[in-house]
């Protein structure tokens, strides 16, 4: 691979057929001549691409026809408090599971609004792991859960047994990997790590979780405005949507969330085979709990970081400084991610350990 390899957590790289796709239509939208950034999104031109976009994630997901599809603007961080004001009646208490930085957040703005309980944490070792084998009682109207933690390199591998509906962030592995819909009351994720560019989140919300609210709501912050106006209220981010739509047809063509399942199981094991080979570095994450999206890791030596570093840079890794709250360093290695660029680290980081053996 002769370009940088990007191993940034997002926004991440995309399918290099999407970026393809893609800068074609900001010149020429499919030979309309027109370019997808003007186009009108309530034009013949775009309905078709935001229907086929819908489509795809009820097919890849395996969603029945008793859940809602919907692309908005906002970012996941909306979510953390729409979600609550359209599912949780007054009255009622949610449950959630704090795993790191995003569940802390979602907790933050629940808690300014509603009335919650952290029924489950790992921050005693830092959100080394996810936490188990924890009381759910079916008294909460839900459970909030992240499924990935980017920040600290963990993963949910199964779901706790739960008697209540799951409300859960999957920002950073939606896609990669088969899901149990059923378990799920609703589920939201910003594009930006597996299904397109920043500037869209993907919102999928269960009927039956619906029309307990008794409180007025703003007209953009209740689901039931989009759902009847199939995301075109306003304005929606075209554009991201219509990147999403290619990339949700890239992985349809690979043969679905199954293959990628295996493909993002394979990458990552040439990464962690190097940590847990060579004492010269150690992974943050407990190896049950280890994320298949963001592998996370420290030198055993801290003085090396920053020629660790320019020597990952100089030959073609990018982005793979950890975040300040775990320190070392990360490689994000979603969906998009060739396994030759994952091979490439794998060796960098023997090298590096040999030079300093």
């Amino acid at each position: 691979m002769s370009h940088i390899i990007n191993f940034s957590a997002g926004p991440s790289i995309l399918p290099k057929v999407v970026f393809e796709e893609a800068s074609q239509a900001v010149l020429n939208l499919n030979g309309t001549g027109l370019s997808i950034l003007e186009v009108s999104h309530r034009s013949a031109y775009f309905e078709p691409i935001l229907h086929e976009a819908m489509a795809l994630v009820r097919e890849l997901l395996g969603l029945p026809d008793d859940y809602e599809v919907m692309f908005l603007s906002g970012g996941a961080s909306t979510q953390f408090f729409m979600s609550v004001m359209n599912l949780l009646p007054e009255g009622k208490k949610a449950a959630y599971v704090d795993t790191g930085v995003w569940s802390s957040k979602a907790i933050h703005e629940a808690k300014m609004i509603a009335s919650i309980d952290v029924i489950a944490s790992s921050k005693d070792k830092n959100y080394s792991y996810i936490p188990k084998g924890f009381d759910i009682s079916p008294d909460f109207e839900y459970l909030h859960t992240t499924s990935n933690n980017t920040i600290y390199g963990t993963q949910y591998q199964s779901w706790p047994d739960s008697p209540i509906p799951m409300v859960c962030d999957m920002s950073s592995d939606i896609f990669s990997k088969p899901i149990e819909p059923h378990r799920f009351g609703m589920i939201y994720a910003g594009a930006q790590k597996n299904l397109g560019p920043a500037g869209v989140t993907l919102v999928i919300v269960r009927k039956d979780m619906l029309g307990k609210i008794n409180k007025t709501l703003p007209t953009m912050l209740r689901y039931e405005t989009h759902i009847q106006n199939e995301s075109m209220y306003n304005t929606p981010p075209v554009f991201p949507i219509y990147v999403s739509m290619l990339t949700l047809r890239w992985l349809k063509n690979l043969g679905g969330l199954g293959a990628m399942q295996q493909m993002n199981e394979r990458k990552a094991r040439h990464v962690y085979d190097v940590i847990d080979s060579i004492p010269f570095y150690v992974g943050h994450s407990v190896p049950e709990d280890r994320s298949r999206m963001n592998v996370t890791f420290n030198l055993e030596d801290a003085a090396l970081n920053k020629e660790f570093q320019t020597y990952c840079e100089e030959a073609g890794c990018d982005g793979l400084k950890g975040h300040k709250s775990v320190g070392g360093f990360r490689a994000s290695i979603y969906n998009a991610m060739p396994e030759d660029g994952v091979k490439i680290l794998a060796e960098v980081m023997k090298e590096f350990a040999l030079k300093h053996a």
